[in-house]
């Protein structure tokens, strides 16, 4: 029994498993803010969660989902870093958090992300918002059609900066979702967000003038395993925060929202992180045994070879010893044509204490169709013959 709940408690993500909650104790940790979650980001493993599908205007938080979009768009070729982009007049009049670009001004994709990432700018947000879809409108659509692909139930999005606005919410667990997405697919957003202090050039009619940006996300100062992400405040809001952090091969991410004051928003995000980096220790497999080819009997070909499915992660919780984790490879001894690209050839069987904490597929990289007669008689003639 002792060790059933163990398994149980103890955490296992391979390539088609979708997150789990693993939820801490109330008397191991504690927040003061209304809502907060914490998750293990390579796994999606939620540590902590208190109020976490409530639904909260997230404030500048939203940044998040704009700042996927944008990598997003820079990954399938839509625009480039060095991309020249003209402000409009409606990007401009932006209030709350801005670098206040003028009407007309042109700066690169990149600047504009700088002043997204580290100054929480309103009015850059809709100025990438509008050279990518065209209009503001446009943009919001495709945020809220990216978040429901991820699964983020609770969320709808009316604009791209988190300026108060009715029925622009999310939850607490929703963000965490868009914040493990941007941190896991697009890991260059670090050269962004941990930027402490960065400085552009506005050149407009009355001639070029420095502006400087200050980060808003203080923990890049005051926390030493600090990897970013977004803060966010507004009346309605009141501060948010989505706190990343790595530690080792450990990587986290703390959600607060509604705290009441800015110090209570990164004291709460401080004490998910430390008690998640004190909790958890990640298994990573990093020395795996090549894979033979296996035989395949009427086949064009006589062998096909093969390859893990993804990478194996073990979050333990319990302080076990995970250099005692053992690998057992199980693989079929032949396979029969026709063969498919990404069929099941075996697997790599995953235990600790003798119990399964996991496995990874085996599958064929290649398709080996069915031998024909023609393929018979040129098969003989090159055995025979050559």
């Amino acid at each position: 029994m002792k060790s059933f709940i163990a398994l149980i408690l103890s955490i296992v993500l391979f390539v088609g498993v979708c997150p789990g909650e693993v939820r801490a104790d109330e008397n191991e940790v504690q927040i003061q803010s209304p809502s907060g979650i914490l998750m293990e980001v390579s796994t999606g493993k939620i540590l902590y969660a208190k109020d976490a599908d409530t639904k909260r205007p997230p404030a500048s938080v939203t940044k998040i989902m704009t700042m996927l979009l944008i990598f997003d768009a820079l990954e399938d070729g839509k625009i480039k870093l060095e991309d020249p982009v003209t402000t409009s007049e409606y990007a401009a009049s932006m209030g709350g958090s801005q670098v206040f670009l003028e009407p007309g001004e042109t700066q690169t994709v990149d600047t504009l992300l700088k002043c997204i990432s580290i100054a929480s700018a309103n009015d850059a947000c809709v100025t990438m918002a509008e050279h990518i879809c065209g209009s503001e409108e446009e943009f919001v659509k495709k945020m809220n059609e990216r978040a429901l692909a991820l699964g983020m139930e609770h969320t709808n999005f009316v604009n791209c900066n988190g300026l108060d606005a009715p029925g622009h919410e999310t939850t607490a667990k929703d963000i965490a979702i868009m914040s493990r997405e941007l941190l896991l697919k697009y890991p260059q957003i670090h050269d962004y967000c941990t930027v402490w202090m960065e400085e552009i050039t506005h050149a407009t009619k009355k001639g070029n003038t420095q502006f400087g940006l200050t980060n808003t996300n203080k923990l890049i100062r005051q926390y030493q395993y600090a990897t970013g992400l977004k803060t966010g405040s507004t009346g309605l809001a009141k501060f948010c925060v989505s706190a990343s952090a790595k530690k080792e091969n450990v990587e986290l991410v703390a959600v607060i929202m509604a705290a009441e004051d800015s110090k209570t928003r990164f004291q709460d995000a401080t004490t998910l992180l430390n008690y998640g980096f004190a909790k958890c220790q990640l298994y990573e497999d990093h020395k795996r045994k090549t894979l033979p080819e296996l035989c395949v009997t009427g086949g064009v070909k006589e062998n096909v070879s093969c390859e893990y499915n993804g990478e194996f992660r073990y979050l333990d919780l319990e302080g076990k010893n995970v250099n005692g984790i053992t690998k057992t490879l199980y693989m079929k001894k032949k396979l029969k044509a026709p063969v498919k690209k990404g069929q099941k050839a075996g697997k790599l069987v995953y235990r600790l204490d003798g119990n399964e904490i996991g496995y990874l597929d085996v599958i064929t990289t290649e398709t080996v169709k069915k031998a024909g007669y023609k393929d018979c008689i040129r098969k003989i003639f090159f055995q025979y013959c050559i």
